[in-house]
């Protein structure tokens, strides 16, 4: 019968690096090579993406503004369409953004692989 595993301690580095090697054969490839350069990639595009959140919701707040202060249903929808074309032009390079950055990590990272 299996032994029980007590969950109040954490595994040592011999389960590990078991656990990982069996990530390895299941074609991850190497994680230990992962390091530095990978978290900060992964910070970078987390920065990234609280950037353009903040940047969308100024141009909520300032949308929202317009809106309060037009004359008429003309001038609302004028409004409405500058905001529906600035959203997806923004987000549209936002992704371009995010494609880029990821692509330079997962560069990074396969170089990395080929010096191993």
């Amino acid at each position: 019968m299996a032994e029980k595993q007590d969950r109040t301690t954490a595994p040592d580095a011999d389960t590990f690096q078991k656990a990982a090697a069996q990530l390895q054969e299941a074609g991850l490839g190497n994680m230990m090579g992962m390091g530095t350069a990978w978290m900060e990639a992964m910070s970078d595009m987390g920065a990234e993406m609280v950037s353009f959140v903040a940047e969308r919701i100024k141009e909520d707040v300032k949308t929202q503004h317009e809106i309060l202060h037009c004359k008429n249903v003309a001038e609302l929808q004028h409004i409405q369409a500058q905001f529906i074309q600035k959203a997806m032009d923004q987000y549209h390079a936002e992704t371009g953004k995010l494609v880029e950055m990821t692509n330079k990590a997962f560069a990074k990272q396969g170089g990395g692989n080929k010096a191993s």
